[in-house]
């Protein structure tokens, strides 16, 4: 039995985790340019998702961050709707 309620979480979580690593690692674990291309890689896709697609993410970050127990890590994934431009910076 899956520890997730659906596919989509599952996947929402291994993507968190995945640029959780990449966006702490140091020069030495990972090249700068490459760390780069990955985050700005996911932006892109997800800059192309549509607005109901875009709703269900940011709720599933909600609710993992509601979840977290790691002040750091909920932060990240609090700010993850800005930082990879599900939501519009304000003007």
């Amino acid at each position: 039995m899956s520890g997730y309620p659906s596919l989509t979480r599952a996947l929402a979580e291994a993507l968190v985790d995945v640029l959780w690593f990449v966006e702490g690692c140091e020069n030495e674990q990972m090249d700068p340019d490459d760390a780069v291309r990955v985050l700005e890689g996911v932006a892109a896709l997800v800059s192309h998702l549509s607005v109901d697609q875009r709703s269900e993410f940011m709720d599933l970050l909600g609710s993992m961050a509601s979840e977290e127990k790691d002040p750091s890590r909920r932060e990240f994934l609090l700010s993850f709707p800005e930082g990879f431009g599900l939501v519009e910076e304000d003007s």
